[in-house]
């Protein structure tokens, strides 16, 4: 995999240490953007993938970092007697523990093919404090190097940058759930509160404000959080199911989450009629009213919600059983843990509902129901044991 380190003639190879120039990609822009896979180890190779990547973006600081690399290998082997290792290694677009999991499997297999003693860390300055740690971990870092890529202070090439990265905010979805997401969702809810009267009286300048404040939010919150394309996705998901058993799946769960939908919008409609209207402008009103509200939303849409999540949890234990997938056994357990805990729930409403009323009926459903639960493990695993011939694993089924 890596290069043969570049050797000084001439020099004791015992006194030697081997240092590892690591050059770190955290958002897999060499390989997103460059089409390079990595890791990538050696001179030529990264000089090949840093002219990949900054000829399809010229204004990406990846591939600066990686020239500052190369620099850094070049000018230590012909001053150093050590010897010397040039790589580059990527997380993940994604972000967070998908990008460091990658970022450490790929160092772990550089250092497989070139043991280091030291690293010499090579970065854009962007989320250090989340990459050294990782690298720490595994090798000492002996040096940091940060690069930062220099700009001209004129004023059009400073439009130009802010431009660029303004529509990084609107375009990168890593980004636009911050900027348009959670304004678009503030709107939103302040367009609400406008709404039902809680901060300004009705006029027909509150309607504009309002249906502005609608229209808005609306847009920032689709766009920040792309919920047209989960809903495409969604909808594609749904709808393309040739197979018999995925089909039972995903029918069972658009019924399953159209019930629980049904049963929230009733109970809410229920508790809505019963308070007095105009609604209690104070916190404290309100939350007097709280456990008539709980009280109520739970008695009127447990039921329902129940059945709901059982016909999807039907439908998986259909899938299971035709896929003869062990999954069955844990499902099944599952089913019967949701049946008892409508049990429970109900006992809570009532409790909501009536303080007065003694806590016994609840406290023995919820000890039956541990009993109920564990009894059903129980009973699973021994079918499970009776029938593995029947069952197999997860993995045997799809495969």
């Amino acid at each position: 995999m890596a290069e043969p380190a570049e050797k000084s003639e001439g020099l004791d190879s015992d006194v030697r240490e081997r240092v590892l120039i690591l050059c770190v990609d955290r958002d897999n822009d060499v390989g997103k953007k460059a089409n390079v896979e990595t890791p990538i180890v050696g001179r030529s190779r990264n000089m090949d993938a840093a002219l990949k990547l900054i000829l399809t973006d010229p204004e990406e600081a990846d591939a600066n970092t990686m020239f500052e690399a190369i620099r850094i290998y070049n000018e230590l082997s012909q001053k150093s007697n050590d010897i010397y290792e040039v790589a580059t290694i990527a997380g993940s677009e994604l972000g967070g523990v998908e990008a460091d999991r990658k970022i450490v499997s790929e160092l772990k297999r550089v250092l497989e093919g070139f043991p280091a003693d030291g690293v010499i860390l090579v970065t854009d300055g962007f989320s250090d404090e989340d990459i050294l740690p990782l690298v720490q971990s595994r090798v000492p870092v002996t040096s940091v190097r940060r690069v930062v890529v220099k700009h001209s202070e004129s004023i059009e090439e400073t439009a130009a940058i802010f431009s660029k990265y303004l529509k990084m905010l609107v375009e990168d979805p890593r980004y636009s759930k911050m900027a348009l997401g959670l304004p678009g969702l503030l709107l939103i809810v302040l367009a609400s509160l406008w709404f039902i009267g809680v901060f300004i009286p009705y006029d027909i300048g509150t309607w504009a404000w309002i249906a502005a404040l609608f229209i808005v939010g609306s847009y920032l919150l689709t766009r920040g959080y792309r919920l047209d394309e989960k809903i495409i996705r969604f909808y594609n998901w749904f709808t393309q199911a040739y197979y018999l058993p995925e089909l039972i799946t995903r029918f069972s769960l658009g019924m399953g989450v159209i019930l629980v939908a049904i049963s929230l919008y009733q109970a809410w409609s229920y508790v809505a009629g019963k308070i007095p209207y105009p609604w209690p402008a104070d916190m404290a009103s309100w939350l007097a009213l709280l456990p008539f509200i709980l009280g109520n939303m739970i008695s009127k849409s447990m039921t329902l919600i129940t059945i709901g999540i059982g016909i999807s949890i039907s439908g998986k234990l259909i899938r299971y059983l035709m896929e003869r997938d062990s999954r069955f056994w844990r499902t099944t357990t599952m089913l019967v843990t949701c049946i008892w805990l409508w049990v429970i729930f109900n006992q809570v409403s009532v409790i909501l509902l009536h303080p007065e009323v003694p806590p016994y009926g609840l406290v023995f459903s919820t000890v039956a129901g541990i009993i109920v639960v564990v009894a059903s493990g129980f009973g699973m695993y021994l079918l499970s044991r009776k029938y593995r011939r029947f069952f197999g694993s997860p993995r045997e089924a799809k495969e």
